[in-house]
């Protein structure tokens, strides 16, 4: 299973960028040894592909994406790639058929000195706002966890090449921008920790800075 999985992997991040010529762009941090928690915009299925892609693959088999399991765990197809490729912290999105508490199991990846790859939107951005408010999840790690840096990443055209609905991509050139790493400032509370998490995230938009 793990020759499989790692096999898996290689062809997913082949496809990626062969479809997307997806190029991570660092800007204010560096692809250095450490554990991170990235938190970046979502407009599609893949977006956590790009994101993993473009790690260093030192980086990239400690980077676990948190993602639905109410996707992931709908077919054997889609639970090998979520589980035994990514190795995804697959959460239940359904307050009603919830078992397991998601910052427990995020908490607990990140324990087990992994880093994450997650959406403080909560859901694909499907409209013409650039960003959706954030959820609250992401004040809550900061403050389980003051010591891991949150580094925004910005995806950028990927909702182009995989429009909500499409069978088959469209080949568009994407990009990772990775920016600079923030932490939760002493006595600082969750609205303006989320107010200067989207900020951070926004100011690396291309269109937004044009």
């Amino acid at each position: 299973m793990r020759l499989a999985s790692r096999l898996t992997a290689a062809l997913i991040v082949g496809f990626a960028r062969a479809v997307t010529a997806v190029r991570g762009v660092w800007d204010g941090v560096e692809p250095v040894q450490g554990q991170r928690i990235y938190f970046a915009n979502h407009n599609s299925h893949g977006d956590f592909v790009l994101v993993w892609t473009v790690l260093p693959p030192d980086l990239r088999l400690r980077a676990r994406p948190v993602a639905g399991a109410d996707y992931w765990l709908t077919s054997k197809l889609k639970s090998f790639i979520g589980k035994d490729v990514f190795n995804a912290v697959l959460i239940d999105r359904n307050p009603e058929t919830r078992t397991d508490d998601p910052m427990t199991q995020m908490s607990a990846a990140l324990k087990s000195g992994d880093s994450l790859i997650l959406f403080p939107e909560g859901t694909r951005n499907t409209g013409q706002s650039p960003l959706l408010p954030f959820k609250s999840g992401l004040f809550h790690l900061a403050t389980a966890n003051p010591e891991i840096d949150m580094v925004p990443v910005w995806i950028e055209n990927l909702n182009r090449v995989m429009p909500k609905g499409a069978l088959v991509p469209i080949p568009l050139i994407c990009t990772v921008t990775f920016g600079a790493a923030m932490r939760l400032e002493a006595g600082e509370d969750k609205a303006s920790f989320l107010a200067r998490a989207e900020s951070a995230l926004a100011a690396l938009n291309p269109e937004g800075n044009s």
